[in-house]
């Protein structure tokens, strides 16, 4: 099943279920009014909205209305913890490598990660709001998990149980605050302003055979200002899937139900062609980030000479399934200055009038 959060004009907003096409959608009212709910308590609620979503595949549901992502809040608005990893040993590699810096043996067995701010999520179509364009603007593109109840201790295999559902990620990343921050010892903070989340999330049997091991084994496509940048394939070459992520969380504490798990930066290793001084690397399936492009350029002519994102730019970060149709819905943002409302999306009906 896929599901959604409307914006109703409170924090949580309302839950609906969704088509498989992304065509139609209803309330989840009489089951469950908020995504977290759910969580909670989810072998009994998930159950019945399945059989709403079947209803509504079916074209039997009663209620149903056009589903516009252009109303969606983040699938889950607010979450308990956002912990998002570095997956993808490429990107680490190509970062590292454009510094001059060694990859630490331990990367390769013990996946980096960071807890973000999980109080202020944003729609998959709000403005990203930055103060300044100095500050070195950047996307994410990424596939992110959303968790069951994992207990302390549970290893790699078993921590795939817990996955309910799974959609994509703009982790949006402040790249010139990042060095004075990583300097001070305790990571990431103001240079990780709030994520964006794909209109949809949805269960692992949406997947189909897609879903293997814990990865999710389809092209993730990020289009800049228009322009198609990155076709990256999100599954081969995830290091760490996301069993071991959860795993790495459980290691100390218990997961809770509504736990967000992000795989980082999707990331593909580069072709080499040629020989000798001819010799180059190139990257066909392109980038999911700007400081990847950046990095390779460093590498490659000695210096970045494609620049951060401008306040204007667009940025679209979309998954297609084998049948090519949109799984998750895409997310479509504008970067925009402070004072750009990132409310004037039109708002979901009202519970009364999807009643009427």
């Amino acid at each position: 099943m896929k599901l959604a959060t409307y914006k109703d004009g409170s924090r949580d907003g309302q839950l609906v279920v969704v088509s498989r096409d992304l065509s139609q959608a209803c309330y989840a009212t009489g089951i469950a009014n908020r995504m977290q709910q759910v969580l909670d308590d989810w072998s009994y609620m998930a159950p019945q909205l399945q059989d709403l979503s079947h209803e509504l595949n079916h074209g039997k549901a009663r209620h149903a209305f056009p589903f516009d992502p252009r109303r969606c809040m983040a699938p889950l608005p607010r979450a308990y913890q956002w912990a998002d990893g570095s997956a993808y040993i490429n990107h680490v590699e190509l970062v590292r490598k454009a510094r001059n810096a060694e990859v630490p043996a331990n990367f390769y067995t013990d996946p980096l990660m960071y807890q973000g701010g999980s109080d202020d999520f944003i729609g998959p179509c709000d403005d990203v709001i930055v103060p300044s364009t100095a500050m070195g603007i950047d996307f994410e593109a990424e596939i992110a998990i959303v968790t069951g109840d994992v207990p302390m201790g549970t290893d790699a295999r078993d921590a795939l149980d817990g996955i309910r559902l799974v959609m994509l990620a703009n982790d949006v990343s402040l790249r010139n605050l990042i060095p004075g921050e990583l300097a001070k010892g305790f990571g990431f903070f103001q240079s990780k302003p709030a994520t964006a989340f794909s209109p949809v999330a949805v269960t692992l049997d949406e997947l189909g055979d897609a879903w293997k091991s814990g990865r999710l084994h389809l092209t993730l496509q990020s289009t800049w200002n228009g322009r198609k940048v990155g076709m990256c394939d999100a599954g081969e070459e995830m290091t760490f899937h996301f069993g071991q992520l959860i795993a790495h969380i459980a290691k100390t504490r218990n997961v809770r139900a509504g736990s967000i798990v992000g795989s980082g930066t999707v990331s593909n290793k580069g072709v080499e062609t040629g020989s000798g001084k001819n010799k180059r690397t190139e990257w066909p399936k392109g980038y999911s980030c700007i400081a990847e492009k950046r990095c390779i350029e460093t590498i490659q002519d000695g210096a970045p000479k494609t620049e951060f994102m401008q306040f204007g730019d667009t940025i679209r970060i979309e998954m297609k399934g084998k049948d090519g149709q949109s799984i998750f819905g895409a997310i479509d943002q504008n970067i925009a200055p402070p004072g750009s409302s990132r409310d004037d999306e039109p708002q979901g009906q009202s519970l009364n009038a999807s009643e009427d």
